[in-house]
């Protein structure tokens, strides 16, 4: 029995040993890399001059079924799974997989990078690339271009690490501040999501990478988000949830977009007809190709292949050779089919992969000292001042003491470490750019991590200034990994059922308690102090947020931020980042939210609209952020219109009142408050981000279409425009209070 037993444990370990080595081997033969475009040599003119449109037809009548199937999905099982595992434990890295590879026919494949903040999978000899803030720290510096430069700068990174498709811009709806992954979308407003993606896809483009918008819909729940089915009526579906899409679609042209996990209206959404031919194809006639989310995003290949899916990534599952067969020889599904999901996808890649490259996208392009440059100015015109009772910028004293006081103060502190996870080369965190900043000046900088509350107390006592660094990191919001039964087991009781995963979404929208005690006890005994919150979303500031007399947030602010928060503090750069989403007074006047549920309705209102609507008040309003200048607006007018012009022209004067150079960002919103219908009282409709020196007046010009001041009517399946008296307005941010108003009755 005993040798038996011996024999049975040598047995295992053999296996296991064998397991690793296989893994260890595998990993480290260097697997062929493939070129990711077409080869110059097979065709007797430039590759960018072919019709690639005529050419994927071609092929398609070349290929056999199985080589049909084998572009419909990521990879087989067999060659990802130890590629996968065996990276991530002996490499801690994602790795290549090559999709739609058929070196029969010469077709070359394409390789996905994650990438909303910087390219995720690396090439060898690549450690690190360039880090950017997260999503929603980039909207709230409401400048497109710049989100247009990060993603140029992303691409070429990616380029470089051989991969040539980007899983990014997410531009889901934060419809509550606790969805965990809110730090990797652009915020409430889907206007601001759609400009916000646009730029973002034609940054990814101009490099010949594919963009890949995420999650197509109603993905706004992490962590049931496998099993969650959403209710939306029609109305409130093509006006508040799809629009975003919608402009990113048809102004960025996109190569593909990415379905949800979760199910609309009982349909999952990478099977949903409705949303995958009826809106995205037929509607929008969007002519690229449907990729899933990675795992479970297809449950029924016969039924996504019927409503519209290309490919189901990243491993072969539910698209395998037997059940396509038997579906097609039981006429669920025909060859056609087959035929339209392929050739869509290969004139797709083939496009790109015949393109002409402006440059060679070598190694030394990654890193270099321009991107590190840009992810600085994204940190330092994203940080948003939210509050500031005359005490900031900190003045720079002689012998001052200085205390960066938190359990974040020195951590390195990026944002969620999933799908949007980026390796940075280094992290500057608050206190090393705080230290940075005095490095040069005989003022000592003082670190102190909270571990003691009472000696933190202490040490504020001595402080000329303090700053408090509080918030979240990947542990507390993200994405969310655990099993789909696990996941289902939660979603029917309402309720966590076993222990909690990494990441997710927020129960709560209050700081830890830890960090809610340290700024009560610190604001106490000094008056002088700035609390920095690192964070992807909205927080509830109630219990503390008047005991202290500045508020900056910060957000997960990139491999640069420790050094943008310094020269934000110290008057070096102005601030000038703007609230991508409201902040409510109450937790409770948010929607309903339940990250636990299996169903859930998605309501017409949320966000400033809703505040607006059901007069809540508010803690800190939509578009809302301090600098340290002071701008004016005068002089709003409707520059011209007549009703056969389909664009309304405006411009207002703006002004900077103050000593002090800064920058503004001027929103024009639109009011529906006569409307014979239920409408929102208002509306973002434009903005310009706009730089004025001290004393400086220029005249700042928007323009809206006609087609943006419509409704759609689910009777008549339309978009409508109303003959009613429309209110404008222009400021600063979304409050009532800070806006100048004009009214017209319009005849569109």
């Amino acid at each position: 029995m005993i040798i038996l037993r011996i024999l049975k444990y040598l047995f295992f370990l053999v296996i296991i040993m064998i397991i690793i080595t296989f893994s260890i081997v595998y990993i480290n033969l260097d697997y062929k890399m493939y070129p990711l475009k077409a080869n110059q040599e097979l065709y007797s003119k430039n590759i960018w001059e072919i019709d690639t449109d005529s050419l994927a037809e071609e092929l398609v009548k070349k290929m056999t079924l199985e080589e049909k199937i084998d572009q419909m999905y990521g990879e087989k099982m067999y060659k990802s799974i130890p590629k996968f595992f065996g990276n991530f434990i002996f490499k801690q890295r994602f790795p290549h997989i090559y999709v739609g590879l058929n070196e029969r026919l010469n077709i070359p494949p394409w390789v996905l990078s994650d990438g909303p903040r910087g390219a995720r999978v690396l090439d060898k000899d690549v450690n690190a690339v360039t880090t950017f803030p997260v999503a929603m720290a980039r909207a709230a510096s409401w400048n497109t271009n710049l989100e247009y430069r990060v993603h140029d700068v992303i691409s070429k990174e990616m380029r470089a690490n051989k991969t040539n498709y980007a899983a990014t811009p997410c531009i889901n709806l934060l419809r509550h501040p606790g969805w965990g992954r809110a730090q990797e979308t652009y915020g409430e407003d889907p206007w601001l999501l759609g400009e916000f993606g646009v730029a973002a896809v034609k940054g990814i483009e101009k490099n010949n990478v594919m963009a890949c918008p995420k999650h197509f819909a109603l993905n706004s729940i992490e962590n049931s988000r496998w099993v969650i089915d959403v209710s939306v009526d029609e109305r409130a579906l093509r006006e508040v949830y799809l629009p975003h899409f919608k402009k990113v679609i048809q102004k960025g042209k996109p190569a593909s977009i990415m379905s949800a996990y979760n199910k609309v209206r009982g349909k999952y959404s990478g099977s949903n007809e409705e949303l995958l031919t009826n809106i995205l194809k037929n509607d929008w006639e969007f002519d690229g190709f449907i990729s899933t989310d990675w795992m479970y995003g297809v449950y029924d290949g016969i039924e996504a292949i019927n409503a519209g899916l290309n490919v189901e990534m990243p491993w072969q599952d539910e698209y395998n050779y037997n059940s396509i067969k038997e579906g097609l020889k039981n006429g669920e599904i025909s060859i056609k089919n087959i035929d339209e999901l392929v050739l869509s996808t290969l004139k797709t890649r083939l496009k790109y992969a015949f393109s002409y490259d402006s440059l060679s996208y070598t190694h030394d392009l990654i890193l270099s000292d321009s991107h590190i440059s840009l992810a600085r100015e994204v940190s330092e015109e994203s940080m948003v001042l939210i509050k500031n009772d005359n005490i900031l910028p900190f003045e720079l004293g002689e012998n001052f003491k200085i205390g960066v006081i938190g359990r974040l103060a020195d951590t390195e502190n990026t944002g969620d470490l999933g799908s949007s996870n980026s390796n940075p080369p280094y992290v500057v965190t608050s206190f090393e750019g705080i230290k940075n900043y005095h490095i040069n000046s005989n003022n000592k900088v003082y670190l102190d991590e909270a571990n003691d509350i009472n000696k933190s107390v202490e040490l504020a006592k001595e402080l000329d200034q303090v700053i408090l660094i509080v918030g979240y990191d990947y542990s507390d919001e993200g994405e969310y990994i655990m099993s789909r039964g696990q996941m289902l087991k939660s979603a029917e009781a309402k309720k966590l059922i076993g222990a909690k995963g990494v990441g997710g979404d927020r129960i709560s929208l209050k700081l830890r308690e830890d960090d809610e005690i340290l700024i009560k006890e610190i604001s106490k005994v000094n008056d002088n102090v700035v609390v920095v919150y690192i964070g992807g979303s909205a927080i509830d500031m109630s219990s503390w947020e008047h005991d202290v007399p500045s508020i900056i947030f910060s957000w997960y602010s990139g491999m640069e931020g420790g050094n943008a928060l310094a020269k934000i503090i110290y008057g070096d750069v102005n601030p000038s980042g703007k609230l991508p989403f409201t902040i409510a007074k109450n937790e409770s006047d948010y929607p309903y939210f339940n990250p636990y549920t299996d169903t859930i309705t998605y309501g017409y209102y949320h966000g400033y609209s809703l505040f607006e609507k059901y007069r809540k008040d508010i803690a800190y309003p939509f578009g809302h952020g301090l600098s340290y200048s002071k701008f004016k607006y005068e002089n709003f007018n409707l520059v011209n219109y007549n009703s056969n012009d389909s664009i309304l022209n405006f411009s207002v004067d703006l002004t900077n009142i103050s000593n002090i150079g800064g920058k503004e960002v001027c929103q024009l919103y639109v009011g529906f408050e006569n409307s014979e219908i239920d409408r929102p009282l208002k509306l973002l409709r434009d903005f310009k981000k706009v730089y004025l020196d001290a004393g400086e007046k220029k005249s700042i010009n928007f323009k809206i279409n006609k087609s943006d001041l419509s409704y759609y009517n689910t009777e008549k399946n339309k978009w409508i425009n109303e003959k009613i008296e429309y209110n404008f307005y222009v400021g600063g941010s979304s409050n009532e209070n800070h806006l100048m108003k004009i009214s017209n009755f319009l005849e569109l």
